[in-house]
């Protein structure tokens, strides 16, 4: 695979371009280093040319203009893959983010969504209607990205994970040709889709399972790192015997500045960060043992769902240096929680922080092979994150971040939530999926026997 745009003539890129709605971008083009933004500003690739799709008929040519030249492809939606997997060098790029649109049918709770879409715009969308699709914590995330990994976020112990949610999808094959997968059509495609990535082709259409969710109860809570020890044995024993109602993931941290009070700011926490679906006249009851912990800075209301999806928004603007570590945890032992306190206590930069999302409740109630999936029984999904707006600080943020990493790495469960890794290689990636990756493998084999679509956490065809 030469993965050369540049080899290829003039006239072939005018003859595709021709067969477009959308507009080819290259790099000879004022918009391109533009264009090639991501969400991590860590990551520099220069594609040779970028299709901006906006319908499935430019996915379809987009494709078959990759394969019949032999070409890298990419396939970006939101753009907020830790790794810069919706970029690569030298090849072509198929950008989803002008197909977007958005239908909820509220005669079955449904809501059909483009692969183009992000998640703020699913939220706006669903919540007149009371409903909501279960997601992540940052509402600029791609439906795409974030559906085809898992999807772990504030509604996970209610309603699972955004894959268990996941009805059907329209997708574009590595021969071009276009198929709808479900529980009854195409079921082995839906099966490695929820959870298995972009390795099976480019999903152009999402058809989700939306639930009643209107305003939930929500926010921070913050104790001083010296805490850190003791607010995570309490807190492992508390959330994994709440109702399903509760969510919460803790966190060190730094507060960065407004909108939190300036006696915070610059300090190091230890937060949790909770959501509350239920009952609003039984939450009192249910978070009093919280109270009882006495946090030192507390700022959890009722709110609109899509306002916690925007909690963190202004915190993290698209553009700074990100580097992620990720794994899975059972428990919070003693080990485990010194070495949060230790890392949690030197903290490199205002916005680096870690985080343990749930995988209780109903998230943890889905059969290990029922999805991709593998790690349904972690308690924890754990993310570990250096970030900065000055590319100065890459070298102190990503060093930070792999010792705490290589501190904990011991004490998991040996995987990663596929949508928290950088390029690790194979061995994690095979990690990741466990006991499910074989049966991966002999899907990608059927579906993309050459590996087409290579630019991912990456699943390679059976032999």
């Amino acid at each position: 695979m030469k993965n050369l745009v540049k080899n290829l003539t003039p006239s072939v890129i005018e003859e595709f371009a021709l067969n477009l709605r959308g507009k080819l971008v290259m790099p000879t083009d004022a918009s391109y280093n533009e264009t090639r933004k991501v969400y991590n500003g860590m990551i520099n690739k220069h594609p040779g040319m970028f299709v901006m799709c906006v319908d499935v008929a430019d996915v379809i040519a987009s494709v078959n203009f990759g394969r019949e030249n032999n070409l890298l492809i990419a396939v970006r939606g939101g753009g907020h893959n830790g790794g810069g997997l919706g970029l690569c060098d030298d090849g072509i790029v198929i950008d989803l983010s002008g197909i977007k649109f958005i239908r909820v049918d509220t005669s079955n709770n449904t809501v059909r969504v483009g692969g183009g879409n992000i998640w703020g715009e699913v939220d706006h969308a669903t919540h007149p209607f009371g409903l909501a699709v279960p997601a992540g914590i940052i509402s600029t995330t791609g439906v795409g990205g974030l559906t085809l990994g898992g999807g772990v976020g504030h509604l996970s112990r209610k309603y699972g994970l955004t894959i268990d949610n996941l009805l059907e999808a329209d997708m574009v094959l590595a021969d071009g040709s276009v198929v709808t997968v479900s529980a009854d059509q195409n079921s082995d495609l839906f099966w490695a889709i929820r959870g298995g990535g972009g390795n099976f082709g480019i999903v152009t259409s999402f058809k989700f399972q939306a639930h009643p969710v209107k305003n939930v109860i929500g926010g921070p809570t913050l104790w001083p790192i010296e805490k850190t020890e003791e607010i995570m044995e309490w807190y492992h024993e508390f959330l994994n015997n709440a109702p399903d109602d509760l969510n919460g993931f803790i966190t060190t941290m730094i507060i960065p500045g407004p909108p939190f009070p300036e006696h915070l700011h610059l300090k190091q926490f230890c937060g949790i960060v909770w959501c509350y679906t239920g009952d609003p006249d039984k939450f009192q009851e249910i978070f009093k043992p919280v109270r009882d912990k006495n946090p030192l800075f507390e700022h959890v209301g009722e709110m609109p769902y899509p306002s916690i999806q925007t909690l963190f928004d202004g915190l993290m603007p698209p553009g700074m240096q990100w580097y992620w570590r990720a794994d899975f945890f059972n428990e919070l032992g003693p080990e485990v929680r010194a070495q949060h306190l230790e890392f949690g206590s030197n903290i490199p930069t205002p916005l680096s922080q870690m985080h343990l999302y749930p995988i209780s409740g109903v998230a943890s109630r889905v059969g290990a092979e029922d999805t991709p999936w593998a790690y349904r029984d972690a308690k924890y999904a754990g993310v570990i994150v250096g970030v900065s707006p000055s590319p100065n600080d890459v070298d102190k943020i990503t060093n930070w971040c792999k010792g705490y990493w290589e501190a904990l790495h011991p004490y998991s469960s040996g995987g990663a939530y596929s949508n928290f890794m950088m390029v690790e290689g194979q061995e994690r990636v095979q990690a990741s999926y466990k006991h499910n990756y074989n049966r991966l493998a002999e899907i990608k084999r059927k579906y993309d026997k050459n590996n087409l679509f290579s630019v991912n956490q990456n699943i390679k065809p059976a032999n």
